[in-house]
């Protein structure tokens, strides 16, 4: 063995090599571009003892600014929502602990069950016929339902509203970018929502599928049901993509307003922020769309002395059919992300999702209100919102943001990266973690500008 990290011996690597047809390791990575490939060793110091390195990796650590070393008004796609500690006591309890994909109903330790129950509950709350058990996250659900309606249809061109958050969008199009599948941007309005008239104009009798938030990036409700009768009238499908579910507390379900495929982002649901990920994507539809769900569906029988059972239902991957009849090659639902969030739901219930939502609604509209009233700042949009909302400041807004920071206060999110027009606009989000007390510090240290 020539290195203590990598089991292969050269003569492992020159048995791979004459199979594959290559002479060298650095002939098998000539496809890759010389600017990427790293021609010399990696710059690392040397060994450390265990105690040095993990205060030196406590160092790096607390040079971040988190939801527990600062007041967080962050959310564009990833929210500080409290998480109950039975939460992690329950999805830590070794019968879950398993590195097996856990669908083999003999060894799936009641995993099944639990996929079955979110499921389940993804379809009370999406207002679904189906839901799959799960995706890696809210973006690459949303691009997988963009494929989904593609085939359904036999349609390539597809409707995105600009409003729909802008990961979502980028990732809609890496899916696409080899696929021949046309995506146009609708344009948004003054209310913040997908513009009706524009609309109107876009879709025709080509179009596979309308795309929009809801709630959209800006934080602004769309109207689902007025986006669903015009894809309708198109005979296209329409997406509903969720970023913050919290928000089906209150709204009515995107299924009961027409949508026919609904996608979104589960952090919400008991999973820690932790930088980004990971994350967890569900995805629902109709039953007429049922076979060309992509990823895996649980399902409820009983077996031969009729004792109830779970069972792997549907999977319609390339190991399981045909290859060129798989709708993903998507390989592993996040099994234990969907657990956490299944508890959580569980645990709160519809009452204490409602509660939830309430609370939500309520600080983000005080919020709104003491910021809207600030000399200077306005509110671009006249749309509803849930818990997130577009505030236009005086002043430049990277400025004020780390002036902020540097009072402890993460004030928002700065929209000019991915709008242009919109150099003056942040985007601001208050659950139910702000108290009232950090919410008015965070309208006096706006007050004094940039």
């Amino acid at each position: 063995m020539s290195h203590p990290y990598i089991p292969h011996t050269e003569e492992d690597v020159r048995q791979m090599l004459n199979t594959v047809g290559v002479p060298t390791v650095d002939a098998l990575f000539e496809g890759l571009p010389g600017e990427v490939r790293l021609t010399r060793p990696l710059e690392l110091p040397g060994p450390l003892a265990e105690s040095d390195l993990l205060r030196d990796l406590k160092r790096l650590a607390d040079q971040n600014a988190t939801v527990e070393s600062h007041v967080s008004f962050l959310g564009g796609g990833a929210y500080n929502h409290f998480i109950p500690a039975a939460v992690d006591y329950l999805v830590s309890r070794s019968e879950f602990t398993t590195a097996y994909t856990p669908y083999q109903p003999e060894i799936s330790q009641g995993t099944l069950q639990a996929i079955f129950e979110f499921q389940t509950m993804i379809c009370q709350l999406t207002g679904m016929d189906v839901a799959n058990a799960s995706m890696y996250d809210g973006a690459s659900a949303c691009a997988e339902a963009v494929l989904m309606a593609v085939r359904a249809t036999r349609r390539r061109r597809v409707l995105i509203s600009g409003a729909l958050h802008p990961h979502y969008r980028e990732t809609v199009r890496t899916y696409c970018q080899c696929l021949e599948v046309e995506l146009v941007e609708v344009p948004w309005d003054t209310s913040g929502r997908t513009s009706p008239p524009a609309l109107r104009e876009l879709l025709d009798g080509e179009t596979a599928a309308l795309v929009a938030g809801y709630p959209n990036f800006f934080g602004v409700i769309e109207g689902v049901a007025d986006l669903a009768e015009a894809a309708h009238a198109a005979g296209a499908r329409l997406v509903v993509a969720v970023p913050e579910p919290v928000a089906l507390g209150l709204l009515k379900a995107p299924g009961e307003l027409g949508a026919d495929i609904v996608v979104g982002e589960g952090q919400s649901f008991g999973i820690p922020l932790s930088f980004g990920g990971p994350s967890l994507g569900f995805f629902a539809c109709r039953q007429q769309d049922l076979r060309s769900m992509p990823g895996r569906l649980v399902g409820e029988t009983v077996d031969a002395q009729g004792k109830r059972g779970y069972v792997l239902t549907l999977s319609t991957r390339e190991q399981h059919i045909r290859r060129e009849k798989a709708t993903s090659n998507i390989c592993s639902n996040q099994g234990l992300c969907a657990l956490t969030a299944t508890i959580w739901l569980a645990l709160l219930g519809k009452k204490g999702i409602r509660e939830l939502a309430q609370h939500n609604l309520a600080k983000a509209a005080y919020a709104r209100r003491q910021i809207a009233a600030l000399p200077g700042f306005s509110l671009p949009f006249t749309g509803p919102v849930f818990n997130e909302f577009v505030v236009k400041v005086p002043g430049r807004v990277q400025m004020l943001l780390d002036r902020l920071a540097g009072l402890g206060i993460l004030g928002g999110i700065a929209l000019a990266p991915w709008y242009e027009g919109m150099d003056d606009c942040l985007l601001v989000c208050v659950t139910e973690q702000n108290s009232r007390a950090q919410i008015d510090a965070l309208v006096a240290a706006l007050a004094g500008g940039a």
